[in-house]
């Protein structure tokens, strides 16, 4: 009370009734451009990654590990060092609990996006803001049920923030799926075809369709029901946008050695990049991929500061590639490695020995540099930005749509050739089958945050894999997370936990 009166006698008490001009109603307010793109800020916000297992991708602990750690595109050890937890290891091989961190974080940053994203709508429908600013944030909101749709199947759904979490019904995964479909084709094309510009990082119409072509890709996982038809619809509209791959020329000036790799740089190329997360580490999210993967004194060879020694490679992904394939060249091991070969550079073994018992040693695991840091960047992160959904992706899944809907293994070939000869291969000997276009997704998009799902759809995801063994099928699901079941009495955990 006696800083109020402090602070009203410095400033003198003259005129305190004047009516303020730059003050909106509500209701006036989001109706605007202005407002209504402040109200979709706030749930944009939610995307960039960031520490305790927030946002989409770019740091960690989050729905990217979750997502990735599980697959058997990457790793980190615990180190016979001593380095490291044990909780990344427990991911990859396959024995988590419902009270893990990562997957606590990630219902948690789910759920807040959601939130968020229903106080938008809320704020636009009631400002009667532009059909387009709406439509936005609808798709926004769907793209974060798809997410945990398909990480926890039948999971608590709600679309106006006035209940308590104790109130939320649990819907099925197939509800929750029919949900996604209708709020996506309801609005898709009432969203902007701009590219770039102000809707790098936005929901435009093509990123729109390329998550649609997303959920009908895996609706046979969800509902058993394949869409793989609508899924092609879906391709053939993004098509419609203009996208092109980005050339994958040599080139000397980037440190891989090709322009391939700018797709992973400092701004995703709208040739080819259809939704991007836009990263300015410190400020707007951070990018620690490749950070966390390098051994410290290697970072500060190559960077100029640290590295964490984490995230490795397994020995049968890795050569799963063809050493003419420029995609390889983000592996980083060997004594003639791909990259920059500063003196005293970290010779990395392909081989590890143990993921949790004793560990690996410090140098075991190849280490992967596709997001090779661009600045502003430290040892807490980079600022690459990070591709959601790319066109080549588009063109494998439009591929192994037509061999699993209509047998067109021809049009398929001329599909995956495309992503092989900008790669620096020849075409496959003969039309692609599903394994072909299996591995071509492996090779295109690892640690992208696609792998988990494609494993699932494929039949791979419970199968043995470097040193993970076999694991029952009620992992192709996640727990819901203790924390959560506490919670809310009407919540039912998935079989097996």
């Amino acid at each position: 009370m006696l800083l109020i009166c402090i602070v009203i006698t410095g400033l003198g008490c003259t005129k305190v009734d004047e009516t303020v001009f730059d003050k909106y109603a509500a209701n006036e307010f989001y109706g605007t451009a202005q407002g209504a793109d402040v109200a979709l800020a706030s749930v944009y916000a939610q995307v960039p990654g960031n520490w305790d297992g927030v946002g989409y991708a770019g740091a960690d602990r989050g729905w990217y590990d979750l997502n990735s750690m599980s697959s058997d595109e990457q790793v980190v050890p615990h180190r016979t060092t001593g380095d490291w937890e044990l909780d990344f290891a427990r991911l990859y091989l396959r024995q988590w609990l419902p009270s893990e961190g990562f997957i606590h974080n990630t219902w948690n940053w789910l759920y807040k996006s959601i939130f968020t994203a229903n106080l938008a709508i809320d704020q636009l429908e009631k400002a009667k803001a532009e059909p387009a600013k709406i439509a936005e944030a609808r798709v926004l909101r769907a793209f974060f049920y798809y997410l945990l749709m398909d990480d926890f199947g039948s999971v608590p759904f709600y679309t106006d923030n006035n209940v308590t979490v104790d109130k939320i019904p649990q819907a099925t995964r197939a509800d929750v799926y029919n949900f996604i479909v209708t709020e996506i084709t309801g609005n898709v094309d009432k969203l902007s075809a701009t590219r770039g510009g102000a809707f790098y990082g936005r929901f435009n119409k093509w990123a729109g369709y390329a998550l649609l072509a997303k959920v009908y890709l895996n609706a046979n996982v969800y509902t058993g029901t394949p869409k793989y038809t609508e899924c092609i619809a879906a391709c053939d509209k993004i098509s419609e946008g203009g996208f092109t791959l980005h050339s994958g020329v040599a080139d000397a000036a980037h440190p891989l050695g090709y322009k391939y790799f700018e797709l992973f740089g400092d701004v995703c190329p709208d040739d080819e990049t259809i939704l991007a997360i836009y990263v300015k580490a410190d400020v707007v999210g951070r990018n620690i991929f490749t950070i966390r993967s390098l051994g410290g004194t290697d970072g500060t060879k190559l960077l100029g500061y640290g590295a964490w020694n984490g995230s490795v490679v397994l020995k049968d992904f890795v050569q799963k590639f063809a050493d003419n394939d420029i995609r390889k060249r983000q592996f980083r091991y060997g004594s003639n490695l791909y990259g920059p070969q500063p003196a005293g550079f970290i010779n990395y073994s392909l081989d590890i020995t143990s993921l949790d018992n004793p560990g690996a040693e410090p140098n075991q695991g190849a280490r992967n540099q596709k997001f090779y840091p661009v600045t502003p960047s430290s040892s807490g992160g980079a600022s690459n930005d990070f591709p959601i959904y790319r066109y080549a992706d588009i063109l494998l899944m439009k591929a192994e749509c037509l061999v699993r809907s209509s047998g067109d293994a021809a049009a398929a070939s001329a599909l995956v050739t495309k992503v092989r000869t900008r790669a620096g291969l020849a075409a496959l000997a003969n039309n692609p089958t599903l394994d072909n276009i299996y591995d071509e997704r492996g090779f295109e998009l690892t640690w992208e945050g696609h792998r988990r799902q494609d494993m699932i759809r494929f039949g791979k995801f419970t199968q043995a894999h470097g040193l993970a063994p076999a694991a029952d099928n009620h992992y192709l699901l996640f727990p819901l997370p203790t924390a959560a079941l506490n919670t809310n009495p009407l919540l039912k955990q998935n079989l097996g936990y």
